[in-house]
Protein backbone atom coordinates (compact mmCIF):
# COMPACT_ATOMS: atom_id res chain seq x y z
CA UNK A 1 0.00 0.00 0.00
CA UNK A 2 0.94 3.56 -0.20
CA UNK A 3 1.04 6.88 1.65
CA UNK A 4 -1.03 9.46 -1.01
CA UNK A 5 -0.46 13.18 -0.22
CA UNK A 6 -2.96 15.04 1.38
CA UNK A 7 -3.66 18.22 0.18
CA UNK A 8 -3.54 21.24 2.07
CA UNK A 9 -6.04 24.58 2.65
CA UNK A 10 -6.28 26.60 0.40
CA UNK A 11 -5.26 24.30 -2.24
CA UNK A 12 -7.58 25.12 -5.19
CA UNK A 13 -7.80 21.59 -5.69
CA UNK A 14 -9.81 21.25 -2.78
CA UNK A 15 -12.72 22.90 -3.93
CA UNK A 16 -13.61 20.73 -6.81
CA UNK A 17 -16.78 19.25 -7.05
CA UNK A 18 -16.44 15.52 -7.06
CA UNK A 19 -17.92 13.29 -9.70
CA UNK A 20 -20.03 10.15 -8.77
CA UNK A 21 -17.98 5.97 -8.83
CA UNK A 22 -19.43 5.01 -12.12
CA UNK A 23 -17.79 1.30 -11.16
CA UNK A 24 -16.11 -0.36 -7.99
CA UNK A 25 -13.16 -2.58 -9.70
CA UNK A 26 -9.79 -3.25 -8.77
CA UNK A 27 -8.07 -0.28 -9.65
CA UNK A 28 -10.95 1.52 -6.54
CA UNK A 29 -10.06 -1.09 -4.24
CA UNK A 30 -6.18 -0.08 -4.37
CA UNK A 31 -7.15 3.57 -4.42
CA UNK A 32 -9.57 2.86 -0.97
CA UNK A 33 -6.64 0.99 0.93
CA UNK A 34 -4.20 3.28 0.00
CA UNK A 35 -6.75 5.96 1.56
CA UNK A 36 -7.12 3.76 4.84
CA UNK A 37 -3.44 3.53 4.90
CA UNK A 38 -3.36 7.36 4.63
CA UNK A 39 -5.76 8.35 7.00
CA UNK A 40 -4.38 5.96 9.72
CA UNK A 41 -1.07 7.35 9.33
CA UNK A 42 -1.98 10.88 9.47
CA UNK A 43 -3.57 10.04 12.05
CA UNK A 44 -7.11 10.90 11.02
CA UNK A 45 -10.57 9.50 11.71
CA UNK A 46 -11.42 10.52 8.21
CA UNK A 47 -10.55 10.98 4.53
CA UNK A 48 -12.12 12.08 1.00
CA UNK A 49 -10.96 11.45 -1.82
CA UNK A 50 -10.81 14.64 -2.80
CA UNK A 51 -8.61 15.53 -0.06
CA UNK A 52 -5.70 13.33 -1.89
CA UNK A 53 -6.30 14.87 -5.19
CA UNK A 54 -8.83 11.95 -6.37
CA UNK A 55 -12.09 14.18 -7.66
CA UNK A 56 -14.60 11.11 -7.41
CA UNK A 57 -17.90 11.09 -4.58
CA UNK A 58 -16.17 7.97 -2.12
CA UNK A 59 -14.30 8.57 1.67
CA UNK A 60 -13.06 6.27 4.19
CA UNK A 61 -13.95 6.71 7.75
CA UNK A 62 -12.63 5.00 11.06
CA UNK A 63 -14.03 6.46 14.60
CA UNK A 64 -12.54 3.80 16.30
CA UNK A 65 -9.54 3.94 19.01
CA UNK A 66 -8.49 0.68 17.94
CA UNK A 67 -8.60 1.96 13.84
CA UNK A 68 -10.69 -1.85 13.25
CA UNK A 69 -14.10 -0.57 12.28
CA UNK A 70 -13.04 1.05 8.93
CA UNK A 71 -16.08 2.88 6.99
CA UNK A 72 -16.19 2.82 2.89
CA UNK A 73 -19.43 5.28 1.61
CA UNK A 74 -19.21 5.41 -1.97
CA UNK A 75 -21.96 7.73 -4.03
CA UNK A 76 -22.37 8.80 0.08
CA UNK A 77 -25.81 11.33 0.07
CA UNK A 78 -27.39 12.47 3.33
CA UNK A 79 -31.10 11.91 3.50
CA UNK A 80 -31.95 12.98 6.63
CA UNK A 81 -30.53 15.21 9.25
CA UNK A 82 -31.54 15.57 12.65
CA UNK A 83 -31.06 18.04 15.62
CA UNK A 84 -27.45 20.45 15.34
CA UNK A 85 -24.38 20.04 17.67
CA UNK A 86 -21.69 21.99 17.85
CA UNK A 87 -18.44 20.42 17.71
CA UNK A 88 -14.17 21.15 17.63
CA UNK A 89 -12.96 20.10 14.29
CA UNK A 90 -10.13 19.38 12.88
CA UNK A 91 -9.07 18.23 9.12
CA UNK A 92 -6.10 16.61 7.49
CA UNK A 93 -6.07 19.46 5.16
CA UNK A 94 -5.88 22.38 7.43
CA UNK A 95 -3.06 20.56 9.57
CA UNK A 96 -2.67 22.11 13.56
CA UNK A 97 -5.75 23.97 13.42
CA UNK A 98 -9.30 23.21 15.24
CA UNK A 99 -12.54 25.06 15.79
CA UNK A 100 -15.99 25.17 16.19
CA UNK A 101 -18.43 24.65 13.71
CA UNK A 102 -22.09 23.40 13.79
CA UNK A 103 -23.50 20.15 11.97
CA UNK A 104 -26.65 17.59 12.58
CA UNK A 105 -26.09 15.65 15.31
CA UNK A 106 -27.35 12.69 13.49
CA UNK A 107 -27.81 12.15 9.99
CA UNK A 108 -29.25 8.81 7.95
CA UNK A 109 -26.89 8.25 4.48
CA UNK A 110 -27.22 6.36 1.67
CA UNK A 111 -24.17 5.19 0.10
CA UNK A 112 -22.66 2.16 -1.54
CA UNK A 113 -20.37 0.21 0.15
CA UNK A 114 -17.10 -1.67 -0.76
CA UNK A 115 -19.04 -4.13 -2.71
CA UNK A 116 -21.45 -2.02 -4.84
CA UNK A 117 -24.19 -2.99 -2.02
CA UNK A 118 -26.89 -0.35 -1.84
CA UNK A 119 -26.82 0.79 2.01
CA UNK A 120 -28.52 3.33 4.15
CA UNK A 121 -27.39 4.03 7.54
CA UNK A 122 -28.28 6.29 10.54
CA UNK A 123 -25.54 7.35 12.36
CA UNK A 124 -25.39 9.57 15.68
CA UNK A 125 -22.12 11.57 17.60
CA UNK A 126 -18.72 11.41 16.18
CA UNK A 127 -19.45 9.49 13.44
CA UNK A 128 -22.24 11.53 11.77
CA UNK A 129 -20.13 14.69 12.30
CA UNK A 130 -17.42 13.44 10.68
CA UNK A 131 -19.18 12.22 7.59
CA UNK A 132 -20.73 15.23 7.27
CA UNK A 133 -17.01 17.11 7.18
CA UNK A 134 -16.03 14.23 4.13
CA UNK A 135 -19.27 14.84 2.12
CA UNK A 136 -18.01 19.00 2.43
CA UNK A 137 -15.09 17.70 0.87
CA UNK A 138 -16.67 15.77 -1.98
CA UNK A 139 -18.99 19.24 -2.05
CA UNK A 140 -15.59 21.40 -2.22
CA UNK A 141 -16.49 22.55 1.01
CA UNK A 142 -14.01 22.88 3.74
CA UNK A 143 -14.67 23.30 7.68
CA UNK A 144 -13.00 26.58 7.76
CA UNK A 145 -15.60 27.73 5.41
CA UNK A 146 -18.26 27.63 8.45
CA UNK A 147 -16.03 30.13 10.25
CA UNK A 148 -15.80 34.24 9.98
CA UNK A 149 -13.32 35.47 7.22
CA UNK A 150 -11.17 36.68 9.87
CA UNK A 151 -10.57 33.41 11.08
CA UNK A 152 -9.79 31.80 7.84
CA UNK A 153 -7.07 34.24 7.19
CA UNK A 154 -5.61 33.56 10.34
CA UNK A 155 -5.48 29.72 8.97
CA UNK A 156 -4.01 30.77 5.95
CA UNK A 157 -1.07 32.56 7.17
CA UNK A 158 -0.54 30.10 10.17
CA UNK A 159 -0.32 27.58 7.41
CA UNK A 160 1.83 29.56 5.07
CA UNK A 161 4.30 30.52 7.84
CA UNK A 162 4.62 26.23 9.05
CA UNK A 163 5.45 25.79 5.64
CA UNK A 164 7.66 28.14 5.00
CA UNK A 165 9.52 27.25 8.76
CA UNK A 166 9.65 23.68 6.85
CA UNK A 167 10.53 24.93 3.56
CA UNK A 168 13.67 26.77 5.36
CA UNK A 169 14.95 23.80 7.54
CA UNK A 170 15.16 22.02 4.81
CA UNK A 171 18.52 22.89 3.15
CA UNK A 172 20.29 20.78 0.62
CA UNK A 173 23.38 19.89 1.50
Amino acid sequence: MTILKILEFPDPKLRIKAVPVETIDDALQVIIDNMLETMYAAPGIGLAATQVDIHRRFLVADITAEKNKPYVLINPKIIKKNGLEVTEEGCLSVPGYFDSVERADSICVSYLDRQGNQQEEEMGGLLAVCVQHEIDHLDGKLFVDYLSEAKRQKVRKKLHKSRKLQSDSSIML
